[in-house]
């Protein structure tokens, strides 16, 4: 490290060049490539994945993207009468702007109520009615212009009175979520204010920004030429540049906080820049790594959709380690004696060196932790325990536009339908029937008849046999909404009970697909799978702690530290996303189910960003233990020295991570929260309350490492003591106690 750090600060000009030609390379063929993002979550092998196959093999025309246009009658009078959508006036209005819309590029065709005696599209109060728009391209092949002139030509016909909206994947497409990249800008000027308050210098502030900034931006254009060679999912650029810029910005916050001690201690600008590198730089690299294997932790569940997020966000976190360990020493030998602000440079000039002070804040809190750390300790559990009972209620489903702002044309379109036909119209069940002989047929046709009189089934259309005449298609549209628990069982009911019957005694094979089938097996195959993946991400973990630390409690304590700082989270998650507290004020929609692999990469993130923060804490104290060998000193003197820079580093990634609220995409605003709830309560509640309390109650047996394994383990050094021991601070005094005065005043 010593080496690398040395040639980076004498290369510093060439360093900067290599980053940013790489960036620039980078982001130019990411340009020319263009983008190849996945939205096709589902799983090979499930039935919901074979009907959709099929569907797409047999049924061409049904391939391309269906759209819904709603429109609808409210206190529309004509001549003292309330208009219906059979009014001629409406009917004139909307046949006339449809016949429009059927002669925009990529539109195939256009059904609607009018001039047939299906009566099907309208609603049975005539207040409201359908037209279903096909696209020639799925929806991840239209652009944005596409779909919003569809939807301008149809609003077109609009008078006061006449509403229209429109639904499906495509119309997603027009809903504008505010300017671009609004949420990483609000992010980073947070960050800023945090740092300019913690360093009190501008450039000092600007370092880890930029630093932060460069890896981000390289890895953002590497994951869309990754999209090309692997299944990347469409929100893992974004995903990746919220990991990326709180870790990022923190990784080059501890290293810049080392260096400005050096520079205040009197170090040379070099030798202070190499020596930070040389220490903090290694725990960068330690806790970076186990960020990056905690992430590729779900290639165990061998899903393709889940690979290529694993793959995205560990390389973003491997370009932000990266940054800080070459680029960001670069810029500090650039930087000179500016990395301190004015006043420390005024300081240092008429009183030379300054030994390193511990905050009296940050010595009389680790202090009262010590004196009280059984009351500390439980209340921080009670909190922790409080927070995570809404984990026992999470429920993995759907997320549909009927989440989306109650102002989006989606979530109109989507209650307007609702309304007027039915809660399971947004989310019919899609029959596939594989079909061999007219005995097949015979029995896929009459299973309409059989479906009709289930329990939870609304309508049901006829079945289609135009699949080559070995295959058909049966719409079943269930009572109830594609988020209701009822449409699951309805699931189950149809897969174990009803189709069943059917197949007897046949070569009929028929499978359930549609939303809420989808989602269900996503959710299933994820829930029986998480065990294995949370059991790998932990032993990693574990293992990099033992060989870290030599102890068996110090992994212990954080695996049991993590799991309450994921369950915590995740309840919060709970709380506002599907119960509902504060979801419409924030702008993020009506409460609904929580997304199926939402618990896989939360675990694998906040897993990592967890252990950032046990090694920055218990590195320190191991230090002071392996000095000492008091643990009740250790103990104070880690939590003292590293608990100002530990939470400035959290109130950088919560407002990092707390911004992304603003991205107006609801999966992005779960891990948002999600991730910024993790952060507060591990930063502020676990390793300031909890993790030295139970570190002060269990004493020296924090360090217990039988004695074969100790000979066994290979020892390894995150971050090595100082290189010149007079610089190294003197213990933080403890308060004295009153039982200490009484102790010494007393009579044998």
């Amino acid at each position: 490290m010593a080496a690398l750090a040395r040639w980076c600060i004498r290369r510093g000009a060439v360093v900067i060049v290599i980053w940013l030609a790489t960036f620039a390379g980078v982001a130019a063929a990411a340009a020319v490539t263009g983008s190849a993002y996945s939205n096709n979550y589902d799983i090979p092998g499930t039935d919901s994945s074979t009907a959709s196959r099929l569907l797409e093999q047999r049924f061409p025309d049904r391939a391309g993207d269906t759209d819904t246009l709603v429109w609808h009658t409210a206190d529309r009078h004509t001549a003292g009468r309330a208009e219906t959508v059979r009014s001629a006036d409406v009917e004139r209005r909307m046949t006339a702007a449809l016949r429009r819309v059927a002669e925009l590029p990529g539109v195939v065709t256009v059904t609607g109520p009018y001039g047939t005696d299906d009566t099907s599209r309208i609603s049975a109060d005539q207040r409201t009615a359908y037209a279903t728009v096909v696209f020639r391209e799925p929806a991840a092949g239209l652009g944005k212009g596409e779909v919003r002139r569809v939807l301008d030509t149809a609003r077109s016909a609009a008078v006061p009175g006449l509403e229209i909206e429109m639904g499906g994947a495509g119309a997603g497409l027009t809903e504008t979520a505010g300017p671009a990249h609004l949420s990483e800008v609000i992010g980073v000027a947070v960050a800023a204010v945090v740092l300019f308050l913690a360093f009190g210098s501008l450039a000092a502030t600007l370092l880890p920004i930029a630093t932060a900034l460069i890896g981000v931006g390289t890895a953002y254009a590497a994951i869309g030429l990754l999209g090309h060679a692997m299944t990347v999912a469409d929100f893992a650029p974004m995903l990746g540049m919220l990991i990326g810029l709180g870790v990022g910005i923190d990784y080059a916050l501890f290293i810049v906080t080392r260096h400005r001690r050096g520079l205040r201690q009197g170090l040379p600008v070099a030798e202070a820049a190499q020596r930070a590198v040389a220490t903090s730089g290694r725990a960068v690299i330690f806790a970076g790594a186990t960020v990056c294997l905690a992430l590729l932790g779900m290639l165990v569940l061998r899903l393709s959709f889940l690979n290529g997020v694993a793959v995205a966000a560990a390389l973003t976190v491997a370009l932000t380690v990266a940054a800080s360990i070459t680029l960001l020493p670069a810029l500090l030998g650039l930087m000179g004696t500016r990395a301190l602000s004015r006043r420390e440079r005024r300081r240092l000039a008429e009183h030379g060196p300054q030994p390193r002070i511990v905050p009296g804040l940050a010595t009389r809190w680790a202090s009262f932790v010590e004196r009280h750390p059984k009351v500390l300790g439980a209340v921080a559990l009670a909190v922790m325990v409080a927070l995570a009972l809404p984990t026992l209620s999470l429920r993995l489903g759907t997320s549909d536009q009927g989440n989306n702002p109650e102002t989006s044309t989606t979530r109109q379109a989507y209650d307007l339908l609702a309304k007027g036909f039915g809660p399971g119209f947004n989310g019919p069940l899609t029959l596939i029937g594989s079909i061999d002989g007219a005995e097949d047929r015979m029995a896929f046709t009459g299973l309409t008849t059989t479906l009709r009189t289930a329990e939870g089934v609304a309508s049901v259309s006829a079945a289609d046999l135009g699949g080559g005449g070995d295959t058909g298609v049966i719409t079943v549209v269930p009572t109830t909404a594609p988020q209701s628990s009822d449409t699951s069982r309805l699931v189950e009911r149809l897969r174990a009970e009803v189709l069943p019957k059917a197949e007897e005694g046949t070569s009929l094979r028929v499978y359930v697909g549609g939303l809420t089938a989808g989602y269900d097996d996503f959710a299933a195959v994820i829930v029986s799978k998480l065990p294995l993946f949370v059991g790998v991400v932990v032993a990693l973990g574990c293992v990099l702690l033992l060989l870290a630390f030599r102890s068996i409690g110090i992994p212990v304590k954080a695996a049991v530290m993590n799991v309450a700082a994921v369950a915590s989270s995740f309840g919060v998650v709970v709380a506002v996303f599907q119960w509902g507290w504060g979801s419409e004020p924030l702008g993020l929609g009506r409460a609904g189910p929580i997304e199926p692999f939402l618990p896989v990469i939360m675990v694998s993130v906040l897993f990592g960003l967890s252990m950032d923060y046990q090694v920055f804490l218990v590195s320190r104290m191991y230090e002071e233990w392996q000095h000492t060998r008091d643990n009740r000193l250790a103990v104070r003197v880690g939590l003292a020295e590293t608990s100002r820079v530990i939470n400035s580093a959290a109130v950088i990634m919560i407002a990092v991570f707390s911004a992304f609220v603003l991205s107006g995409d609801r999966i992005i605003a779960m891990f948002g929260i999600g991730l910024a709830a993790a952060v507060a309560l591990d930063a502020f509640v676990l390793r300031t309350l909890l993790v030295p309390a139970l570190m002060h109650l269990l004493g020296g047996a924090n360090w217990w490492l039988p004695g074969w394994l100790e000979r066994t383990l290979p020892r390894i050094s995150i971050e090595p003591p100082d290189p010149d021991p007079d610089q190294r601070p003197l213990p933080v005094p403890r308060p004295r106690a009153p039982e200490d005065d009484a102790a010494r005043t007393s009579v044998p």
